[in-house]
């Protein structure tokens, strides 16, 4: 019988590492001015065939996490209107403007740096691994988003 070392459970290493993830994306944000929340409404917005409207974007399917609400989301669109990076028409649909369309690019790229750096030195084995054993964690507890 292999006995185990006593270490922290499992929640505590998958909080303590959304912590910190989050912590490094929001700050890598904030140095150039973007929230989270901001840069989740340009890839909603862009992805939507006929833009969003307010009311579509703050009611998207599942939510947004980590702590973000609906108030936030609208808080977001408020402030990229405001930047010009989202035009409204008389209907109320969001749409992204030309300064808007590069911003979206521009940061996608930027987040494409952070996932790099956030999974340094990790295969793509390695982390497909780890993804199976918490969807099977969650699937054990009956979680939300458990595999079917």
């Amino acid at each position: 019988m292999t006995t185990r070392t006593a270490a922290p459970p499992a929640a505590f290493w998958t909080w303590s590492a959304t912590e910190a993830i989050l912590a490094y994306v929001r700050a890598v944000l904030a140095r150039v001015d973007l929230t989270q929340p901001q840069w989740w409404t340009l890839v909603h917005i862009d992805g939507a065939e006929q833009g969003l409207t307010r009311e579509e974007l703050c009611a998207r399917p599942g939510g947004f996490p980590y702590g973000v609400g609906p108030d936030d989301m609208g808080h977001a669109a408020d402030s990229l209107l405001h930047r010009e990076w989202l035009a409204a028409d008389d209907a109320g649909r969001l749409t992204l403007t030309a300064a808007g369309s590069k911003a979206r690019a521009w940061a996608k790229e930027l987040m494409g740096q952070v996932r790099s750096e956030i999974h340094d030195g990790i295969t793509d084995e390695e982390y497909a691994t780890v993804l199976a054993v918490l969807q099977r964690m969650i699937g054990n507890v009956g979680g939300a988003g458990a595999p079917r």
